[in-house]
């Protein structure tokens, strides 16, 4: 485990006392606000539509720009709240994960939209949130039976488990708190330039946005409409 994680993981209960709503609900929050639109951010679906009619019907090519423009905003939103070092740590990091997570559930929705998905139903929802968890660590809580099967299972499961709402949102929520905490003090104690530290933070979330929508490409297959 390297340094990022094993930091996120002691900061993740500080974090959660410091800002009690960063637990399961703001997950479900940002899901909701992602597919619904807030603020100059179109909801998912029809931000995705409107790829699709730019580039002309071909789905691929759509989600290719679903994705790296939901890149860019996570960038931006990284660096913003990645900007100020330790002393403004405690503010930042709610900031930073909210932000991540409504950014991430928005390009994820998207996909699914293009892919034919109902974002009306429970079960893409939970497949949408299961996927903001990466490939490598979907396999392990499957491996482990913490997660009954991978999300394009879950979106096309013959019914909807109720239970898998709070156990997804609550393994999605501590993930992130983790990696944003983690990358938050690496970046800060390693560099000691809170401008840097701005900069990293950009990066990384960027990146990871990136790497979840290569997932979501990869894992969410076709459903007729």
């Amino acid at each position: 485990m390297g340094l990022k994680d094993t930091v996120g993981r002691q900061l993740a209960p500080r974090i959660q006392d410091l800002a009690p709503g960063l637990t399961t609900g703001f997950v479900r929050e940002a899901l909701h606000r992602a597919i619904d639109g807030v603020g100059p951010l179109a909801p998912a679906a029809e931000a995705a539509a409107k790829q699709l009619t730019e580039q002309r019907g071909n789905v691929d090519r759509a989600i290719h720009e679903v994705i790296e423009n939901n890149v860019r905003i996570a960038g931006a939103q990284g660096f913003i709240t990645n900007i100020g070092g330790l002393v403004t740590m405690a503010v930042t990091i709610p900031a930073n994960v909210t932000g991540l997570a409504l950014v991430q559930c928005r390009m994820v929705a998207g996909i699914a939209h293009l892919r034919g998905h109902d974002l009306d139903d429970p079960r893409v929802r939970n497949a949408i949130l299961a996927l903001l968890l990466g490939e490598e660590q979907v396999g392990e809580l499957v491996k482990k039976k913490k997660l009954p099967a991978t999300p394009m299972a879950l979106a096309t499961a013959p019914a909807h488990d109720p239970t898998l709402d709070t156990t997804i949102s609550a393994v999605v929520a501590t993930d992130l708190i983790t990696r944003v905490a983690g990358k938050r003090l690496a970046t800060t104690v390693g560099r000691k330039i809170p401008v840097v530290g701005g900069v990293v933070g950009a990066g990384a979330d960027g990146f990871a946005t990136w790497k979840i929508g290569r997932y979501a490409d990869r894992e969410l297959l076709p459903r007729p409409r």
